[in-house]
């Protein structure tokens, strides 16, 4: 093989490797001269009836927390049920009748399945089901906001997920990873006419679309929203975003959750990357935005491995071409510059600011979680926390 094929093949992998430097910051602009659609708040109608899904595997102490948040919601037509899956339910007593506490009589192990096992035993035929994790905490207005997506048209919905713990700096860390992806994979993506990603919790369908996406499929191990999202995308619909119905998530606050919680995840990526290579050649062949977007962002790598991919292009060029070593640095300055512009439009806390010093450690944290990646689905399907608050708590922050 001569020289300069080596030479190319090395061009072509830099490519693939650097775009994801410079495409957050793309997009970012792409958002600013766009014109983002103003959804305004539904006029007077019946409200829609949801199934209210918390999903608990093996512990079940967030459950007063989050019950007792839904059930302060500005909202009247929902019911909730607990799958409380491998858990000792003993201690679970609640007085209001719109709490259902579903406890499977043989292990689950399964986000689909404990969904399912939810939905076949619905006490009515709701419209709509929206997923929340057993540490989350609701806001008051989360169905209200939902529904103006709703009655715009969609049939998918994506709500953020805000940080109800800055405890530690990996907290603080892996907020402001998540404003970043709210921002670039939620907002941006779908005010440029594609879907935003799902994140596990804090989402809302329709319950024929979610039966239709997952009845005849059986997900197990991490990331059944990666193909949830995916059969909705491929199905030609869009999953909208709002950044007003907020769910309170309970963040990663020590290493060792980190590195746990991480292994699922990149686990999923390298099970459902394919996805991307689907959707992208779907809405190349049918001029498409929503499928060529988000099949582009499905391709994308995790953070840390990109960067550490670009870091090792940078120093290798320092041998083999100093214009590259310039493009690199260019490049690292347009994603740093894009970083910290999604989490400055996310307004944070300053404590998110301040721990940014430590992400040479969390990505280290995140290196050792690829060690576990083979174990991943052996892995408690439920990350541990060790946090209980209240919405009067998170309130109280604001």
């Amino acid at each position: 093989m001569s020289s300069k094929i080596i030479y190319d093949i090395w061009l072509l992998l830099q490519l693939l490797i650097g775009y994801n430097l410079v495409l957050p910051l793309l997009l970012y602009f792409a958002y600013i001269i766009s014109r983002k659609p103003v959804y305004k708040s539904p006029q007077p109608k019946a409200e829609a009836d949801y199934g209210i899904i918390v999903t608990a595997y093996e512990h079940t102490y967030f459950i007063p927390s989050v019950v007792d948040s839904i059930l302060k919601l500005k909202y009247s037509n929902y019911l909730i049920y607990i799958v409380a899956d491998k858990c000792d339910i003993s201690n679970l007593k609640f007085d209001d009748e719109r709490v259902i506490i579903l406890r499977p009589e043989t292990t689950l192990g399964s986000n689909t399945r404990s969904h399912f096992y939810a939905i076949n035993n619905f006490r009515r035929a709701h419209e709509r089901l929206t997923i929340i994790d057993s540490d989350n905490l609701v806001d008051s207005n989360y169905l209200n906001e939902l529904n103006v997506l709703f009655n715009e048209g969609f049939i998918a919905v994506q709500g953020i997920r805000k940080a109800k713990n800055l405890d530690t700096t990996y907290a603080c860390l892996d907020a402001a990873r998540d404003m970043y992806y709210h921002f670039y994979d939620g907002k941006a993506l779908f005010s440029l006419g594609s879907s935003a990603t799902l994140a596990g919790s804090g989402m809302a369908f329709t319950t024929a679309l979610y039966k239709d996406c997952l009845e005849k499929l059986d997900v197990t191990g991490a990331g059944f929203d990666k193909v949830l999202q995916y059969e909705i995308v491929r199905r030609g619909q869009r999953i909208a975003f709002t950044d007003k119905a907020i769910v309170y998530d309970e963040k990663t606050s020590g290493s060792d959750q980190l590195v746990k919680q991480r292994a699922r995840w990149i686990n999923t990526w390298f099970r459902y990357f394919k996805f991307g290579f689907t959707l992208l050649g779907q809405g190349i062949s049918r001029f498409e935005r929503n499928r060529i977007l988000f099949g582009i962002t499905l391709l994308r790598p995790p953070l840390f491995i990109f960067l550490i991919l670009s870091i090792f292009c940078l120093f290798a060029n320092v041998f083999i071409s100093l214009t590259m070593v310039a493009i690199w640095i260019l490049s690292f300055v347009c994603f740093v510059t894009s970083f910290l512009l999604a989490i400055e439009h996310a307004k944070p806390d300053k404590a998110i600011y301040r721990s940014l010093i430590g992400i040479p450690k969390f990505i280290f944290f995140q290196v050792l979680s690829l060690l576990k990646i083979r174990s991943a689905n052996k892995i408690s399907v439920a990350t541990t926390h060790v946090h209980v608050h209240s919405i009067d708590d998170i309130k109280d922050t604001l």
